[in-house]
């Protein structure tokens, strides 16, 4: 394997760590990954991929899967903001008794 020095600005090498640490890979793995794809010699030839965009592939494939049968996933979106909801009016009403307890006073 070939060493090679590209020269970038700050703001583009920030940006490709960033990438690089969302991806779960470095700096170095997506420059070889595209260098990869640019000299591949047919199109029919898949490119590289990071495990994370594997991962993801993977997932829109099964979506599409499920789309074209008629079916859909229903994510967990919609329970997710419900138990917000539920969370929220439980520490409302909670606050609400201790503020309500503590202008009674003691009991006697």
């Amino acid at each position: 394997m070939k060493n090679i020095t590209v020269a970038v600005d700050d703001e583009t090498y920030r940006f490709a760590r960033i990438r690089a640490a969302e991806l779960d890979t470095s700096v170095s793995a997506l420059v070889r990954d595209y260098l990869r794809m640019l000299t591949t010699k047919t199109t029919e030839e898949p490119a590289t991929e990071t495990a994370s965009e594997r991962r993801g592939r993977l997932l829109r494939e099964v979506v599409a899967n499920f789309d074209s049968q008629g079916r859909r996933l229903r994510g967990p979106e919609a329970s997710a903001q419900q138990g917000l909801y539920e969370r929220a009016a439980a520490r409302v009403e909670a606050e609400a008794r201790r503020r309500s307890a503590r202008n009674r006073g003691p009991r006697p």
